[in-house]
């Protein structure tokens, strides 16, 4: 099973990386494949590439599902 988590592009350099945030962690991923991606999207990353761009309620309905996944998965 692959798992794609959504992101909010915070800067995209010239060579197609973009530093994204995942609810308050940074990391760097490429946006080769998504050309119209733009710094403020949303986007799906898997691997350390985005694949998806998506808005931001969509964004915030898997962010809030992932987290309810972690805290069942502890108790």
């Amino acid at each position: 099973m692959c798992l794609a988590v959504p992101a909010k592009i915070l800067a995209i350099t010239p060579d197609q990386l973009a530093t994204v945030d995942f609810g308050g962690v940074q990391r760097v991923i490429s946006v080769q494949l998504l050309p119209e991606a733009r710094v403020g999207d949303y986007v799906l990353i898997h691997t350390g590439f985005a694949i998806g761009v998506i808005d931001e309620t969509e964004a915030q309905e898997t962010l809030t599902m992932l987290a309810e996944m972690d805290r069942l998965a502890k108790d």
